[in-house]
């Protein structure tokens, strides 16, 4: 199986294996002879050949994905490895968490009611080519991968664990699948039980636990959406189950829009607007709170992300008669629950830059790990990467699988240009999410279990 589709690039010594430094002439070049006497001994068959299978596994253990797809073409073996229990195990004791990002095109608007119910009615199980485009931030490298087996009318909205979660676009129950593209396995879930157009989800794995979250845009006519309620699904290693039996009612008044939930630590968050804040949503105690949001008064455009285990607002904060000039800015929200500390300012002559880019046309963020990217709606031209560990902004260079009539979506941290997020594409949307590419997922077990008790969604 071929996973990745990749760009050219340059290829490195993996990982922490000593590099020879070959000696030098009297002109400071190195000598042909030295380097080739030098990879000869460092790949002499002899020492190779003789590595235990046990030791060789660790190793593939710890190449990322694409490398691990390019690395079974070399013998029957390696191709195996992808079907071999002992080593799947393996995989997911030791293999590194990667902050890695990946983006779909969006099918159709979010906020047509009518379109929506047309479409409902000329939906089938027809199988349809999806196709996500997978980045690399560390080593700024594009992916395409294939989703070859999803069916029409099911739309990519969350990730985690390793799985990416795809929902029925159909207005009424709604029917949720779990895809891990690199393993090509699916897994339906049983439908909600409340009829909803385009809800919020949110999804949290862990190694013993699935849970997900619907909410709002309840159906309470044809015509007609309200956010109301929320349904919880919930299955874990110690046999409890929670089939959407558990529901709780939204805070009054909210008017989150319809989109993707942010989860850190046991909650998922998301974006409340007029006026703005934040809902958080406790899994355990399955309630509902609201948290006030910074300088709410002043935001534009505001995003909630996860940044290195905390819940992050980005916004522009503008007000003409403010004593301080326009900016963009990040803030974390400490662990008391209810207030916000600024982290991190986007300097002032590069808001200028991106305030011309952007041109009040608003922007969207994804984040994970360490990375935050800023997009620019409705611009495929600019986008901005920031690291938290370095504390610095890169403008993105462009993803190499979209044509020029296509969104550039990007997430690399190079330099160059081009920005990778939600905006119109034929008629749609980009969209992206953080994810983590595994080969198996930690809850293998509790998927397998899934396909028992319930019906395929057909």
């Amino acid at each position: 199986m071929e996973a990745f589709h990749h760009a050219p690039i340059s290829f490195h010594f993996p990982y922490a294996f000593p590099i020879p430094t070959p000696t030098t002439n009297f002109l400071g070049t190195p000598n042909s002879s030295s380097i080739n006497g030098m990879i000869n001994t460092w790949m002499d068959s002899r020492i190779w050949s003789r590595l235990p299978h046990r030791l060789i596994d660790r190793i593939i253990a710890f190449l990322p994905p694409p490398a691990f797809f390019r690395a079974r073409v070399v013998c029957k073996r390696f191709y195996g490895l992808i079907y071999s229990t002992h080593f799947l195990e393996l995989y997911l004791q030791v293999s590194p968490k990667r902050n890695w990002f990946i983006f779909f095109k969006q099918k159709v608007p979010r906020n047509n009611i009518y379109k929506n119910m047309m479409n409902s009615s000329s939906t089938n199980s027809g199988i349809c080519s999806v196709e996500g485009y997978l980045f690399d931030p560390d080593n700024l490298t594009w992916y395409r991968l294939s989703f070859a087996l999803i069916p029409q009318g099911f739309s990519p909205v969350s990730s985690s664990g390793g799985l990416i979660c795809f929902v029925s676009d159909e207005a009424g129950s709604k029917n949720i699948l779990l895809c891990n593209p690199l393993a090509g396995s699916i897994i339906p879930l049983p439908p909600t039980l409340r009829p909803r157009l385009y809800p919020s989800i949110g999804l949290t794995i862990t190694n013993t636990s699935i849970d997900l979250a619907v909410a709002g845009d309840d159906l309470i006519s044809p015509y007609a959406v309200k956010n109301l309620t929320t349904e919880s699904f919930h299955i874990d290693g110690n046999g409890f189950y929670s089939i959407w039996g558990t529901t709780s009612s939204l805070p009054r008044l909210c008017s989150f829009e319809s989109g993707k939930m942010v989860h850190v630590q046991g909650r998922f968050y998301c974006m409340n607007f007029s006026p703005f804040s934040v809902l958080s949503y406790d899994i355990g105690t399955n309630n509902w709170c609201k948290i006030q949001a910074p300088m709410r008064r002043f935001l534009r455009s505001p995003s909630l992300v996860e940044g290195n285990g905390k819940v992050v607002l980005v916004a522009a904060v503008e007000k003409s008669k403010l004593n301080v000039p326009r900016s963009l800015r990040l803030w974390a929200l400490q662990d008391c629950g209810t207030m916000w500390l600024e982290i991190e300012r986007m300097p002032q002559q590069l808001y200028v830059q991106f305030a011309e880019a952007e041109n009040g046309q608003g922007f969207n963020c994804v984040g994970h790990g360490e990375y935050v990217v800023i997009m620019i709606k409705n611009n495929s031209d600019k986008a901005l990467l920031f690291d938290f560990c370095k504390k610095r902004w890169i403008w993105i260079p462009p993803c190499p699988f979209l044509g020029n009539n296509s969104i550039n979506l990007d997430y690399g941290g190079g330099s160059s240009n081009n920005y990778c997020g939600e905006f119109g594409v034929g008629g749609g949307e980009l969209h992206g999410f953080g994810y983590d590419p595994r080969l198996a997922a930690p809850i293998g077990a509790l998927l397998d279990q899934l396909t028992l008790p319930f019906q395929s969604f057909n």
